[in-house]
């Protein structure tokens, strides 16, 4: 069996180290045998880039480190890309669940900040999201948290999409948008 090369490690670390991974959540299962008992983990993590892409991962071990590693590297696998308004917020309110997680994220203004709870501040920051205010509205289990945020982050659409599936112009929308701003200030 061939040894990796120098270059080919060097690559995978420097692609690695473009993630920022965050632990949103531990569990500690014992299975209770003969001997006495036996300590299972499982972590949930969240991986993203900071510049849009964000994804989860489950991951069980005997050893805590394992299971972050394992946690991980399936959060890598499965990583979604999505549209931020001028690379700081959502483009539009939107809602999302998964089993008896509900949960509401809504675009923020500058300076705003990060208005979440646990586990989906996890998801905001290592997006790279600065401004959102969000509030869980059902379970505050965190796997179903995290998986509600993501449904809610997976039906974010960008005004160019939006425009596309209309059949009118991106100017158009815009122009629209910008109407309806001043009208609502009236």
């Amino acid at each position: 069996m061939a040894q990796p090369r120098r270059d080919d490690r060097r690559d995978r670390e420097e692609r690695d180290s473009e993630f920022v991974d965050k632990l949103v959540h531990i569990n500690r299962v014992a299975k209770v045998v003969k001997g006495g008992r036996r300590f299972g983990f499982a972590a949930l993590v969240v991986v993203g880039d900071q510049k849009g892409r964000v994804g989860f991962g489950h991951g069980k071990a005997r050893e805590v480190p394992e299971a972050i590693r394992k946690a991980t590297e399936s959060a890598k696998r499965d990583m979604i890309f999505v549209p931020l308004r001028a690379g700081r917020t959502l483009h539009h309110d939107v809602q999302g669940r998964h089993g008896a997680g509900r949960v509401l994220l809504r675009a923020a203004k500058p300076g705003t900040g990060i208005i979440a709870g646990g586990p989906m501040r996890a998801v905001f920051e290592t997006l790279g999201m600065q401004d959102v205010v969000a509030k869980s509205l059902g379970s505050a289990n965190p796997y179903n948290m995290v998986r509600a945020t993501f449904d809610a982050l997976k039906h974010q659409m960008h005004p160019k999409d939006v425009a596309a599936q209309r059949n009118i112009k991106y100017a158009t929308l815009q122009a629209r948008r910008g109407s309806v701003a001043v009208g609502a200030e009236e």
